[in-house]
C-alpha cells in the first residue's frame, strides 16, 4: 500500500499557494522548527501533485521521479502576528547508500506569501535524508534542519 509521509504545505496565498493548500488533506503533518523569532516551515511532496498548468506558470518541473521541497520562513512580529521573510536556503539530499545531490531553491512570491522550492530526483520507492540550511538573517548563522522522507514514483 502506498502512503504519503509527513507532508503538509504551509504557504498562505495565491494561485500556486491555493493549489498547494488543497494538497493538505492528503498530507499528514505540519513540519516546522522555531528558532527565536523565526519559524522555518518545510515539507516535501511528489512533483506530480502539482497540476501541469500551475507547474508551467511557475517554471516548475513535473516528473514521476522528482520530489519538490518547500521551505518558508515566518518572523514573529511585535503584535504577535507572523510575516513571511526572505532567507538564503540551501540543502542536500542523500539516499541510503550515500549517493548525494545538492539542492537548488527557487524563490516564489505571491501576495503575502514567500517560499522556496527545490527539486530532488529519486528512483523507485526511496527513503531520502534531506538536510537544509536556512538563513533568514545574514548576520546570524544558518539554521540546520534534517529530516527523512520516503518518496514514491507516480
Amino acid at each position: 500500500m502506498r502512503a504519503i509521509n509527513q507532508s503538509r504545505l504551509t504557504v498562505a496565498a495565491g494561485c500556486l499557494t491555493g493549489w498547494l493548500l488543497t494538497v493538505a488533506p492528503v498530507a499528514s503533518a505540519d513540519q516546522f522548527v522555531a528558532y527565536g523569532d523565526y519559524e522555518v516551515h518545510y515539507n516535501a511532496f511528489n512533483s506530480t501533485f502539482i497540476e501541469p498548468d500551475v507547474a508551467e506558470s511557475y517554471g516548475l518541473t513535473r516528473s514521476k521521479n522528482l520530489a519538490l521541497i518547500n521551505v518558508s520562513v515566518l518572523q514573529k512580529q511585535a503584535d504577535g502576528s507572523k510575516q513571511a521573510v526572505t532567507a538564503n536556503v540551501t540543502g542536500s539530499a542523500s539516499n541510503l547508500i550515500g549517493q548525494s545531490e545538492d539542492l537548488s531553491f527557487k524563490e516564489i512570491r505571491e501576495a503575502d506569501a514567500l517560499y522556496y522550492i527545490g527539486g530532488l530526483r529519486f528512483s523507485g520507492e526511496q527513503l531520502m535524508r534531506i538536510s537544509l540550511e536556512v538563513q533568514p538573517d545574514p548576520n546570524q548563522s544558518a539554521y540546520s534542519i534534517q529530516f527523512e522522507q520516503t518518496f514514491y514514483p507516480e
